[in-house]
């Protein structure tokens, strides 16, 4: 079996003091990281050499970013954790500044929950359907300008059928030169005078006598 790093019966435990943050900001400073095994007898420090792997990377080390999460970050880890998964040290390495163990309890605290309220599942990154999902301002405005796009869409195409149409009349039949053609019908009516009729009948009668 490994050996343990070091006795924890010989070894300070609890939270750290001036003078050790000093003696080990001083050792790396002067010989490098090193194995975190050695290094606590070799600092003098009466400490395990996880704990001061930790106290190192989590608090002394030059390069941490102190500070609440910019709106990039947040954005970033999101993105890396649809990717990488729980996978901390992974999408700790992706943030400059930034451990691990702070990515992995701003996850926890703050971005699972706000992915929930977005009506998304923090585990696989999806809407999901069986939670009522809440108001949010961001979905809010995004659904509204989604909206206003699609009537003005409608209205769009609308407006187009119109003009096509248009057009095509405008097309088969020049501007001005839609007219009636002159059928020139007499619709007037003639009557035979009274007469004439009388005339022709006299006629008849001369003929049928004429024969007998």
């Amino acid at each position: 079996m490994r050996k343990p790093c070091c006795d924890k019966q010989d070894t300070n435990k609890g939270a750290w003091s001036k003078q050790e943050d000093q003696k080990l900001i001083d050792y790396i400073r002067k010989h490098g990281e090193g194995c975190w095994r050695t290094l606590p007898q070799a600092a003098g420090l009466l400490r395990c050499g996880k704990s001061c792997r930790l106290r190192w990377i989590n608090y002394l080390r030059p390069d941490l970013k102190r500070g609440n999460f910019a709106e990039d970050e947040e954005d970033l880890i999101i993105k890396l954790h649809a990717l990488l998964g729980n996978r901390w040290s992974l999408i700790a390495g992706r943030l400059p500044g930034r451990t691990d163990n702070e990515v992995k309890n701003y996850w926890n605290s703050h971005l699972r929950r706000k992915l929930i309220n977005m009506g998304i599942d923090p585990n696989n990154h999806r809407l999901n359907h069986s939670l009522p999902r809440p108001a949010h301002p961001i979905l809010t405005s995004i659904e509204t300008i989604q909206m206003k796009n699609d009537m003005n869409n409608t209205q769009r195409y609308d407006n187009d059928q119109v003009s096509d149409a248009r057009s095509c009349l405008d097309d088969e039949t020049p501007r001005g030169s839609l007219t009636l053609p002159d059928l020139n019908l007499d619709l007037s009516m003639s009557f035979p005078s009274p007469s004439s009729s009388l005339g022709i009948n006299r006629d008849e009668d001369l003929e049928k006598k004429n024969q007998h």
